[in-house]
Formats: structure tokens, C-alpha cells, sequence
């Protein structure tokens, strides 16, 4: 069996470590792929943003089937183009990945289905924005950019001030690109947040998993939105009752408004949800599996990876169980001094960077320089990942240590991430 996995950062080193345990025994490829996927898979110099290259690679390769990590190419229509060539993708379509790609269109749809959600308004011209944001109260509203910002592009500004200048700067400076020049500006809701994911096939949902990511630059919450400092899973984090209830009243009738509407939603569906008082709030969807969430959450999955994404593929999701372990797992991202703003590469990476059992350290941007060293090569370089039977503080403990043991120059990450959790 041939996969082809598109992407290059530590959720696709995750999904390819993954994979590659299926009892399928695949031969596994990766577009444009990382050091640490290199270990594991073929690589091939293929842009995961360059859905023509990919088309003609994939043809060329023939792979049985092709995971797609991230939402770019999703929302440019790579499953459909493979899929006009009877290559089986595990991924949404152009017109089910709008539920990412269009927060306007994707609130749209949440009302028309009665799926709880924050109200909202939607502007391309920022004083008329600005109008609106004037006649709600001081720290009531959240800003966002419509379409795919890395997950950088949303403010939760706490006065008027704040508000007009999270505004101007996307529509007006293109703080975004083209993703800003269309805003949102949503209710802005209170209480604890939540990610959830689940695989869907049409209009059937999987056993859904829970997990909670971090996407503040530094410790207390506070610095700039990142594309995520770290995140933890556990199975207390949301009890089978609540669950139950987030499954058919979120994330059931949104497989279903979708498959009525013409959409019908191939892939693993992403809620971001706020656990209001009056119960869960969707803040945003997403096409594909969260980073850093998706780290842990492959050290919770007990089923066949590469069976579960066929299965989805061909339609038949419910065929194949999905089995989440009751371990608890946490995420450390490890990233470069200056993220997420500008920092340097290039520095040489030193320390233990295993990749099995209860711990894994996954690459998210790093590269080989001309002496064969694993040196930085992003913003966010590893992922140090760890796993636990028996707690979340357990997970958290061996994943810090272990991080702590990797040096390269500048590197930092968060120390308080699943801290309030023990």
C-alpha cells in the first residue's frame, strides 16, 4: 500500500510516525516532508501549497492514498483534482473545506442549522466596521480575519482602541493578506475553550476526542497569537455525557448541513468550541487536524491510522471503530526566540529527540545544513511530546524534562502548558 502525505510540520511528522505503524505496512512518501519524517518515509521536493506539482506528483506515484495535513492546499481544491484522477484523498472538499476557509460563510451555515455559535457581522471596508465595532460595548467583540491566516488571525482586543486598530490592520494594511481584507467581528464569548475532533464520512461522526491547545507566545496567556505553543489531551478533559451532547448538537448537524447542502464533508472536522454557561459555543472549524494538537493526540489514538483514513476515503467510515486510549498527553513546542515575530535559523539543534513509546519529539521546522546538521529552520522547530497512564502532570513532567535537555540558540518555550490541569 502507497501513501502520499502532504505537508511539512510536526502535525505531518505525527500523522506519518502514525501511520507508518499501520498493520497495512505502507510505503509512505511525503510532500515536501522534514529531517524527522525522513527518518521514517521517502521525501519528495514537492511544495504542500503547490496543488498543481502535487496533482502531477501524485499521478506519477499512484499512491492507494493521499493524507493531506494542512488546510491551504484543502481549500484550493487538491481532493478534488485528485479525486477527478481516482486518487483516493483523505481530506475535505473545496466546498466542505469553506468551513475553514470562510469564517462568514461558515457562521452562515451554523445559523442556518441552528448550530450554537457566537453572533456575528461581516465587512470588507473598515468604517463601516469601525462603525459597528463603536456601538458595542468596550471588550464585547473578538476581530477575525475571514479567510486561512495560520491561525494568527484573530484579536481579542479589550478596548475601543484596540478594536479600530485590529480592524485597520487587516482591512486597510493587510496585516493578513488577502485573508483580512474580509472581517469578522463575532460576539465575544467567555469561558474555557475546547478543540474537538472527530472523523467524519458524509453524515457519520467517529467517537469524538478532546484536546486543548495554547496559542498565546508566553506563559500567563499573554504576547501575541502563535500558531500554537503546546496542548494537552485527556479523557477527563470532557466526561462522555458532554461529549455525547457536543457530538449531536455540533458536530452531527454541521455532517449533515453539509452533506444537505451539497458539501458532503471526507476527513477529520476540527470544533473550536468556548464552554459558555449556557453550554458549547462553536468559535471556529477547521478542515484538519489541529497543530500542536495533533501530536498528543496520536499518542491517544489505539486504532489503525492508515485503516481510518482509507475507510474515510472509500466511504465506509462506519466500518472502522475509532479507539482513543485513556492516557493523557502533552505537547511543548520548542520554538525560536523572536516567534512569532521575526526570528533566525540556521542554528545547530543538540539533545535527544526520541520517537517512541511514551515519547515522541516531532520535527515542526527544522532542516540539514551543508555539514549534516540537524539545525532551525522555522518559528516553531519541535514539538516534545510525552504521554502517561497515569496523569496529566506525569505526561507534563517527562515532556519537560525532555525538553529541557534540547538546546539550540534562542530556543524557548512556554513552561505553563497543562499547568492548571493538575
Amino acid at each position: 500500500m502507497k501513501i502520499l502525505v502532504i505537508g511539512s510540520g510536526g502535525r505531518e511528522h505525527a500523522l506519518t510516525w502514525k501511520l507508518a505503524k499501520s498493520d497495512l505496512e505502507p510505503q509512505i512518501t511525503c510532500a515536501p516532508g522534514n529531517p524527522g519524517i525522513a527518518e521514517i518515509a521517502d521525501i519528495a521536493d514537492v511544495g504542500a501549497e503547490d496543488v498543481d506539482a502535487i496533482i502531477e506528483f501524485a499521478s506519477k506515484l499512484n499512491p492507494d492514498l493521499v493524507v493531506v495535513g494542512p488546510e491551504a492546499p484543502l481549500v484550493d481544491g487538491l481532493a478534488d483534482k485528485l479525486a477527478e484522477r481516482d486518487i483516493r484523498v483523505f481530506g475535505p472538499s473545496a466546498s466542505a473545506a469553506r468551513i475553514e476557509g470562510s469564517k462568514s460563510w461558515a457562521n452562515d451555515l451554523m445559523y442556518r442549522h441552528n448550530v450554537p455559535c457566537p453572533s456575528s457581522r461581516t465587512f470588507d471596508e473598515a468604517s463601516a466596521a469601525i462603525s459597528y465595532a463603536e456601538s458595542q460595548p468596550a471588550g464585547s467583540v473578538v476581530v477575525k480575519a475571514d479567510g486561512l491566516a495560520a491561525g494568527k488571525g484573530v484579536t481579542v482586543p479589550e478596548t475601543a482602541e484596540e478594536t479600530i486598530a485590529a480592524i485597520t490592520e487587516a482591512i486597510d494594511q493587510r496585516a493578513f493578506g488577502d485573508a483580512g481584507a474580509t472581517i469578522v467581528i463575532e460576539e465575544r464569548l467567555v469561558g474555557p475553550e475546547l478543540s474537538v475532533f472527530a472523523f467524519v464520512d458524509g453524515e457519520f461522526v467517529s467517537d469524538p476526542v478532546a484536546a486543548r491547545d495554547y496559542k498565546r507566545a508566553y506563559d500567563g496567556n499573554i504576547g501575541a497569537n502563535s500558531g500554537g505553543m503546546g496542548a494537552f489531551t485527556s479523557p477527563k478533559l470532557c466526561g462522555p455525557s458532554d461529549m455525547q451532547h457536543i457530538r449531536e448538537t455540533i458536530l452531527e448537524p454541521v455532517a449533515r448541513a453539509l452533506a444537505n447542502e451539497g458539501s458532503p464533508y471526507r476527513g477529520v472536522l476540527y470544533a473550536g468550541l468556548m464552554l459558555t454557561d449556557s453550554g458549547p459555543k462553536v468559535i471556529e472549524f477547521n478542515s484538519r487536524f489541529g497543530d500542536p494538537e495533533c501530536e498528543p493526540l496520536m499518542l491517544r489514538l489505539d486504532s489503525d491510522l492508515a485503516e481510518i483514513c482509507m475507510s474515510v476515503s472509500e466511504g465506509r467510515m462506519a466500518e472502522c471503530p475509532v479507539v482513543w486510549n485513556d492516557n493523557c498527553a502533552v505537547g511543548v513546542v520548542v520554538v525560536s526566540d523572536g516567534y512569532p515575530g521575526a526570528y533566525q535559523t540556521g542554528h545547530r539543534i543538540d539533545g535527544e529527540l526520541p520517537l517512541e513509546g511514551d515519547t515522541a519529539v516531532f520535527h515542526a521546522g527544522t532542516a540539514i545544513n551543508d555539514d549534516g546538521e540537524l539545525v532551525t529552520a522555522g518559528g516553531r522547530v519541535l514539538v516534545v511530546t510525552a504521554s502517561s497512564s497515569q496523569s496529566v502532570a506525569a505526561a507534563r513532567s517527562n515532556a519537560y524534562e525532555l525538553a529541557s535537555e534540547i538546546q539550540f540558540t534562542g530556543a524557548r518555550y512556554r513552561s505553563d502548558i497543562a499547568e492548571n490541569e493538575i
